[in-house]
């Protein structure tokens, strides 16, 4: 198997294992069968398009191969009419969302560097391509963006990103290694999801005690405001 087919397979069951994650998405909102598909089109091939667009190679594949529309759509299609059996398994969702995360940062990445981009443009183009069509998944579906909660998940895209730069660096960028880094990606995915490792949050507010002239400014009235809230007394009576 040459190295450009394997990276065809590769990039081809990224794109079904993202469909099938964002028809399952679609199909617990109850779209109906056009938006299902829609939904795991976007999910599929959203990555791709800001990729192939963004390092000028046009059209994007997502267009100009009929391979990637039709097996996003068939992929999801298939989601929609088996959903009965598919909806418990909301773990399985999560495996598939994490194996597309791993595949598409991997191609992301390589596709990118074999275009020339330098390795941290690359790396970031990586990062966007495994990330892309979760955020338009999510966006489509009113749900707030995974990559914008505390999970880890554009970092683990990220990590993987730099993993194929370095590969590639040291001239290792083969079938083998990059389908580690591919499982590097998966796999710190699913720990993450299992140990509930996240980001950091901002700290929560304490509530304002009324030591802060700044809320004092907001929250209290004119200075003769009586305890109870009834009008200034009158003065001069």
């Amino acid at each position: 198997m040459t190295a450009a087919t394997a990276l065809l397979l590769a990039d081809l069951t990224g794109v079904a294992i993202f469909a099938a994650s964002g028809a399952s998405a679609a199909v617990v909102k109850r779209l109906d069968l056009f938006g299902v598909v829609f939904v795991g089109f976007v999910a599929a091939l959203g990555g791709g398009l800001f990729r192939d667009v963004v390092i000028g190679d046009g059209p994007p594949l997502a267009f100009a191969d009929w391979r990637y529309a039709v097996t996003a759509m068939v992929t999801a299609a298939a989601v929609f009419w088996l959903h009965p059996q598919l909806a418990r398994l909301r773990t399985t969702v999560l495996v598939l969302d994490a194996a597309g995360l791993g595949l598409f940062t991997v191609t992301g990445t390589l596709i990118a560097l074999d275009a020339g981009v330098p390795p941290l443009g690359a790396g970031m183009i990586g990062m966007m391509a495994g990330i892309g069509g979760g955020l338009g998944r999510d966006l489509l579906t009113g749900e707030i963006p995974v990559v914008l909660r505390r999970e880890i998940y554009a970092v683990a895209a990220l990590a993987g990103a730099v993993a194929v730069v370095a590969l590639d660096r040291a001239g290792l960028a083969g079938p083998g290694p990059l389908m580690a880094a591919a499982l590097f990606v998966f796999a710190l995915r699913l720990v993450a999801l299992r140990r509930r490792w996240s980001a950091p949050v901002p700290a929560a507010r304490r509530p304002d005690d009324g030591s802060s002239p700044a809320y004092r400014a907001v929250d209290d009235g004119p200075a003769d405001r009586p305890a109870d809230g009834g009008r200034p007394a009158d003065r001069g009576r």
